[in-house]
């Protein structure tokens, strides 16, 4: 299916009047459907795989927002570290170690969320509510990351038709993400939440998602 223009202009409107960002998932699509998302106006990009991000990111325009929203291992922060602009998934303080070496060695900052697990499904990703609190905790109070930004949350609810359930997550995430702006900073860099894919960002949004990562919706189910 190639993507539906419509639906991204009715999407992006919506979501410019309630201030949310956009990242269009696009893994596993050809670069020709990126960039007439592009033409159309879109800049924020996410990938779940590095080397498919890798090679996007050579052949696309260089003012893309690259978002890696996938799992990401050790050994191939350095892949990305020079362009990507947002790293969601950050599970675990390691990975935040290795992200701001690979950031000194470059000379940048390199702006990261902390993913918390929230879904009642065990395949997904994250800290746990409490290791959030400690990791956060390490990154503000200890102030040994020079290069890297954590700049948020993010959060995958459960695949669930149970509406009570996802909203309960979402909940969870958005309490989370107060608690910690209000113990740790005032700074508005702390300031994105990010939850909400196609089946659910509307609640997502409702529930105080400040970016949502929709693919389905605008390129068609993954081939």
């Amino acid at each position: 299916m190639a993507v539906d223009l419509v639906a991204y202009q009715k999407l992006k409107e919506e979501l410019n009047a309630k201030g949310v960002i956009l990242i269009a998932v696009s893994k596993t699509k050809p670069v020709e459907e990126l960039q007439k998302l592009y033409d159309a106006g879109q800049r924020d990009f996410g990938e779940n795989y590095v080397q498919e991000l890798v090679q996007k990111q050579a052949l696309l325009p260089k003012d893309i927002r690259w978002h890696f929203i996938g799992h990401l291992q050790s050994n191939k922060v350095k892949m990305i570290a020079p362009f990507v602009h947002l790293i969601h998934g950050v599970d675990s303080l390691k990975l935040l170690e290795v992200i701001n070496k690979e950031g000194g060695k470059l000379e940048r900052q390199i702006n990261c969320l902390l993913q918390v697990h929230i879904a009642k499904e065990e395949t997904k990703f994250g800290f746990d509510i409490p290791e959030a609190k400690q990791a956060a905790a390490v990154y503000f109070l200890e102030k040994k990351y020079d290069h890297v930004a954590v700049c948020g949350l993010m959060g995958m609810a459960s695949f669930s038709d149970k509406l009570q359930l996802v909203q309960e997550e979402f909940q969870s995430l958005k309490q989370l993400f107060s608690e910690v702006k209000e113990l740790h900073t005032t700074d508005t860099q702390f300031n994105i939440l990010s939850m909400g894919m196609s089946g659910d960002y509307l609640m997502a949004i409702q529930n105080g998602s400040t970016m949502v990562r929709v693919g389905s919706l605008l390129f068609g189910k993954r081939s």
